[in-house]
């Protein structure tokens, strides 16, 4: 079974998982590679399509967040080396084993939470 870091200090599970899926967007993210690898403007239009469109996702923003996973061997990223910059990501085998995790919280929210 992979293992990852957990927080210093910490030999708590569920805090260390809540720790590294922090953040804004990084489910989604990983929700949206389920499918397959995509790069950085399929991922952010997939943000833009699926959120609150009145607010916009900055690069910056976007960038860390997508480090932050592939540093924590959710995702593996590929460059390609080419002009102008082609760069994919996909999901590891840990990264995929989370997928179905995902898909509870999902059925959960779309059985409990209000929709506006």
């Amino acid at each position: 079974m992979p293992t990852t870091k957990s927080a210093p200090g910490c030999g708590c599970p569920v805090f260390a998982f809540q720790k590294m899926i922090s953040g804004k967007y990084k489910v989604r993210i990983l929700w949206d590679l389920k499918d397959g690898a995509l790069r950085y403007s399929q991922i952010r239009s997939g943000l833009l399509r699926g959120g609150d469109q009145s607010q916009e996702i900055a690069p910056r923003v976007l960038s860390r967040e997508l480090k932050a996973l592939t540093e924590m061997g959710l995702l593996s990223r590929k460059d390609y080396g080419v002009v102008p910059p082609k760069v994919e990501y996909r999901l590891t085998p840990m990264g995929k084993s989370f997928i179905p995790i995902i898909d509870k919280i999902r059925l959960w929210g779309g059985r409990y939470l209000v929709t506006a």
